[in-house]
Parts: C-alpha cells; structure tokens; sequence
C-alpha cells in the first residue's frame, strides 16, 4: 500500500502522493519551477495510476517544497563512497543494485525529504548507471575514466563555443577558424534550413535575411554573393543529363537560308525565320524528337520549368551538350520542327502546316540584321513584321514599353556592368515572326483536335485617356491581367491575337516543349498527352519557371545594388510616372528600377529628376534614391 506523501517519479519529476482512492492516486508536482527574478514556482495536481509513477520513496515526506529544496551537490561525497565499497566487493562489482540499496550503503538513514535529492546525485554522476527506473550498476574505473574525458573535451568544446558567440555578437570572428560554426547560418541564408543554432544562440533573429547580413559582417561573404536561385531551390549549373543524338526519321529539306537573329551574347539560337515568296517560314529546335513524355529527361526539365538567366550567366533547363545537335546555326545543316505560314491579305494567319525539317541556319546579330534590312531575303520579313504590328493594333493590342537593361558580372573581377540594350528593327521583326508562329501552332493544333497548352489573356481595363511617356506606360502596366494557360483557345488580348500558343522556346521553356511533343506525337501517328495530363505538366512546368522568374528578378535587383556601391558617385535620371500625394513613383531608366521619393518639389508625370543611391541594404534587397536638389531638371 502506497502511504499519503510517499515521493514518486512522475515523468521523471519528483511529485507527492496527496491522497488515494481506490486504484488511483493524486499527486502534487512542480509545473513551474520559481525563478531567479522573484516568480514563485508554480503547483499542480493531478490523478493517476500506479503504472503511472515509480515510488522513490514510501516514507512520509514533509512537503513538496522539502523534497525540492534538498540540493544533490550534498550528497556528491556519499555517492562515491558508495561506489568504492561495492566496487571493493567482487561480488557486488558488477552487480546490479536497486536505489534504496545504493543508499543504504551511502547513507546511514534517507528521509524522504532527501529522496529526490540523492537520486539526482545517483543519476548525474559518473559513478553509476542506471540500467532501469531505480536500478543502477556501478561502473568500472576504466569506464568513469573514458567519461572524464569526453565531459572534459565537451566542456572545452563548449567554452570555446561560448567565446566564438561573444566574437558574433562583436561581429569580429577569428576567421577561417571561426567558419566551421558558421555552416548552419549560411544553410539559413540560402534557404536550406529554417533555422540557426548559431544565431538563436547569439540572440539574433533568425531569418535568411539576417543571416546573410551575419555573413557580410563577419567577412564570410562578400557583396557579390548571390543567394537567391539556392535560396528558391534553383540549381546554378545546368541540366547534366544528356540528349541522345537526333533520331535518324525522314525530314523535309527546305531550300534557301534561313536567318537566326538574336543578341550579340546569345549562344543557343532556337528560332530562324525565312520567307520564300508564298510562305513565311519559323524554325524551332527541335528537341522533343529526342525527349519523350516523363522519360528522365523531360521530369529534369518539368522540375527546372525553364532556363534560369542570371547575369552569372545561365543554367540551362536542358544541357549544354544539347546545343551542339539541337540548336540553330551551329552546324551547317540544323533539324527543326517548322512552322510553314500561309498569309492572307491582311496578314492573318491563313494556314499554318507544320513539318519535321531539315534547314540551312545563317545566324545574324540584331545589328547586323538592320544593316540587310532592304535586302531581298530580309527585306519581305520586315514587311511581314510591320503588317502584323498593324493588324495586331488594330485588334486591339497592347504595346508597353518600358525600361530594360541587361546586366553583366565579370567572372574573375565581380565588377559589374549595366547596359541599356539597343532597340533594333530586327528584334521587333523576330517578335513579330514568333507571334505568328505561336498563332499558327494553335490553329494548327485546335484543328486537328490535338490538346494543346493555349496561353490566353482578359481584354484590360485601359482608362479613356493615358498620360504621354513613360507614365502611360507605367499606367498601362497596372491594367494588365495575368496570362492564363487552358486546353480552350481563347483571345489573347495583349497581343490581340484570337488564339496563341508558345512553342518557339523549347530548349528554354518547359510549356514549350510539351507543346512540341504534341505537335510530334500527332505528326508521327503516336498517341499524344491527354488534356488533363498535359495541363497537369504545364502547371508543374509554370510552378518551376515561376520561382525561376523570381530569382532573375532577385539577383538582377542584388547585382544592381552591388553596381551601386561599387560606384559610389552614380547619379541618373528618374522619371515620374505616378503621383501619390507628397509621394511620387519614379522609373530610372538606366538601372531599370522603380522607387517612390518624396521629391523636393511638386512634379509633375514624366518630369525627370536627378537622383543618387543611398542606404544600399544588400541582404534586404533595398536602395534609397536620393534628389539631387542643384541638379533637377524638367522636361
């Protein structure tokens, strides 16, 4: 029978028996032990079972308060000599012994007001074992010998521990030493964890952000680290699965040059355009001759969405060994799957047949394309172009011009560089021919029934009269919706196009590739992706590029701050293009950014004002821009 205010263990807590009733008990425990600043601990009962609890001890103790007041550091001399008497007895050496036991060799009585004391002693020390609740074994010298050391090593461990928190909260580390400490925090700020022992242990809020203002302070970083594709789970290095080579199938040989025509730096050319004097001509890469629906290859892809472009440079949804056989221009004959366009009289798409080819591919730079403009093979393109410009407006297109630039890293000097990119002729002529082929795909695909990924867009909410400059533009932007994607061809307003699809990126974009495999599943008489599959891996597809399309916009926005403090004395033009009470918004054009200043004087939309950066936040991905009052100017 267990006695009213017999000691237990209850979760390995000491508590009292308070009372009994029948086959259940109440006990009092400590919920909430006092503390150092005056709070008094906190007590609780509860009702339980026998199986419940171990009983420490069936002697009556005072009160719960006693049992907790009773301190193990004095019983510390006796546990020992406990130890050595059953070690000097062979036949208790190795013995296992019961609590009550041990103390009965400790000590000459043990109240109950002491149980819990000398059982923390008896626990906590080397000296013994516990092998089961209130069973011990004392340990052999050897043993107690090797837990010396090891509590020894993990106490220096800890002080040194302790001296590099106090090195990370001065922001003054005794590097690269101090780097083996620091491997959770940069986990943290590349979005690998969630946490950071490290910084939860110098009291500093863990986030990624914090994190990799810890990782600059303390000159583990620099400025030019990008975070931001790890950080949104993205690889920096491009799909290493490699294609296999081209299927050996019956192609159609297109007579004449076709033209590849794309930026100075572009080194996967996947579009060339040609018009033969009845037909204009758009070539794609041809890769989906190779990649086959969720064979490992196109599951790489789905998980990459698309090509991450980085001023790094870029990692490619498909692998770089893969230009050598599917991109345009590398080699003197090129497989493509062709768009062949039939026009009418006001530049609709007549007819659009599509067809397995072989092309001769001139790759031409935007500027170089400009210089042949009037020539016979160009000049029927550009026509093309500015005619299907005409119709598209006249339906009710869209056209937003804002501010791009394209920024570069030297890879050995991380010195950055920020351009503003021509805007040739030719690049508008290479829009306009892929819109067409992204017009003919769908009305290809919707008349041959095949399911098709067709990108659509609400008409916008366009107020009746728009500022002029870049301030309309801005304005138009906002009354833009987001494109949809869906098995049913509907208008794409933006565009002003009645139906549309993407299919002129395959090598780059996911979308576009499981268009192409559609495309060729029908034209080699195989089944093709029902609608609910294909829409299923376009989704996932879109998922991935979107988080690409954040890191592109993250790290063009890091290495736009890192410009600025590498040049210091920037200044540039910022051009107001909303109003909003003392505050205004305003475009800078030459780093492509937006920033809201209260500027030093009523503006008025598209006044151009002279501003200067301040408070580059790197981690927080924040600038200020600053008027330059002496030099404000008006346009």
């Amino acid at each position: 029978m267990i006695a009213k205010n017999s000691v237990v263990l209850y979760k390995k807590n000491p508590a009292l028996i308070i009372e009994t009733t029948g086959d259940k008990f109440t006990i009092q425990y400590c919920s909430q032990p006092a503390t150092p600043t005056g709070k008094k601990a906190v007590y609780a009962t509860q009702k339980v079972r026998e199986k419940d609890f171990v009983v420490l001890s069936e002697d009556k103790a005072s009160s719960i308060d006693a049992v907790l007041a009773a301190k193990a550091d004095d019983f510390a001399n006796a546990v020992k000599e406990a130890w050595e008497l059953l070690l000097s007895d062979e036949a208790t050496a190795s013995e296992e012994i019961s609590f009550a036991d041990v103390a009965a060799y400790a000590l000459s009585e043990l109240k109950a007001d002491m149980s819990w004391a000398f059982y923390s002693a008896l626990k906590n020390t080397f000296y013994f074992e516990e092998i089961a609740p209130l069973v011990f074994k004392p340990r052999s010298e050897s043993a107690i010998d090797e837990l010396v050391k090891k509590a020894e090593s993990k106490g220096k461990e800890e002080e040194l521990r302790a001296a590099f928190i106090e090195r990370l909260k001065k922001r003054q580390l005794d590097l690269p030493a101090d780097s083996k400490y620091m491997v959770d925090v940069e986990a943290l700020a590349l979005g690998k964890s969630d946490h950071s022992k490290t910084l939860h242990d110098a009291k500093i809020t863990e986030t990624p952000e914090n994190a990799h203002k810890i990782l600059l302070d303390t000159k583990i970083w620099d400025i030019t680290r990008n975070p931001y594709p790890v950080r949104w789970g993205l690889s920096m290095q491009s799909a290493t699965e490699g294609l296999a080579s081209p299927p050996d199938e019956e192609r159609v040989v297109v007579e004449g040059t076709s033209y590849a025509i794309d930026n100075a730096w572009s080194t996967d050319p996947d579009d060339a355009v040609a018009f033969d004097g009845t037909y204009l001509w758009v070539h794609i890469a041809d890769p989906a001759s190779t990649v086959r629906p969720d064979d490992k290859i196109d599951r790489i892809a789905r998980g990459r969405g698309a090509t991450l472009y980085i001023p790094e440079g870029a990692s490619r949804m498909l692998s770089e060994d893969c230009l050598e056989d599917y991109a345009l221009g590398l080699s003197e004959k090129s497989r493509a799957l062709s768009f062949r366009i039939l026009l009418d009289e006001k530049n609709a798409v007549a007819d659009c047949q599509v067809f397995k080819t072989w092309v001769t591919v001139a790759r031409l730079t935007y500027e170089s394309a400009d210089e042949k403009k009037d020539s016979p093979e160009l000049a029927p393109l550009y026509e093309i172009a500015r005619k299907n410009i005409e119709r598209r407006n006249k339906a009710g297109a869209v056209q937003i011009e804002l501010p791009e630039v394209h920024i570069t890293v030297d890879s050995e000097t991380k010195r950055v560089a920020i351009d503003t990119p021509p805007h040739p002729m030719s690049a508008i002529v290479v829009r306009e021919m892929m819109l067409l082929a992204g017009e003919g795909a769908a009305r290809f695909a919707f008349k041959n029934k095949i399911p098709f990924p067709f990108v659509s867009q609400e008409s916008p909410d366009i107020p009746a009269k728009l500022p002029e400059g870049l301030a309309g533009q801005f304005a138009l932007r906002k009354c833009m919706h987001r494109r949809s994607v869906g098995v049913t061809p509907a208008p794409h307003a933006g565009l002003g196009l009645t139906m549309y699809s993407q299919v002129t990126s395959p090598l780059r974009r996911y979308s576009d590739l499981i268009a192409h495999q559609q495309l060729r599943a029908f034209l080699d008489g195989r089944e093709v992706l029902d609608k609910d599959t294909m829409l299923e891996r376009v989704s996932a597809g879109d998922a991935a590029m979107s988080a690409s399309v954040k890191a592109e916009r993250k790290s063009n926005l890091h290495w736009t701050l890192v410009y600025l403090l590498q040049n210091p004395d920037w200044t540039g033009d910022a051009v107001c293009v909303d109003i909003m009470g003392k505050q205004a918004k305003f475009l800078i054009p030459s780093l492509a950014q937006e920033t809201t200043i209260v500027p030093p004087h009523a503006v008025q939309l598209n006044e151009v004002i002279k501003v200067k950066a301040g408070n580059i936040d790197i981690p927080n991905l924040t600038v200020t821009f600053i008027p330059v009052v002496s030099d404000t100017v008006k346009e």
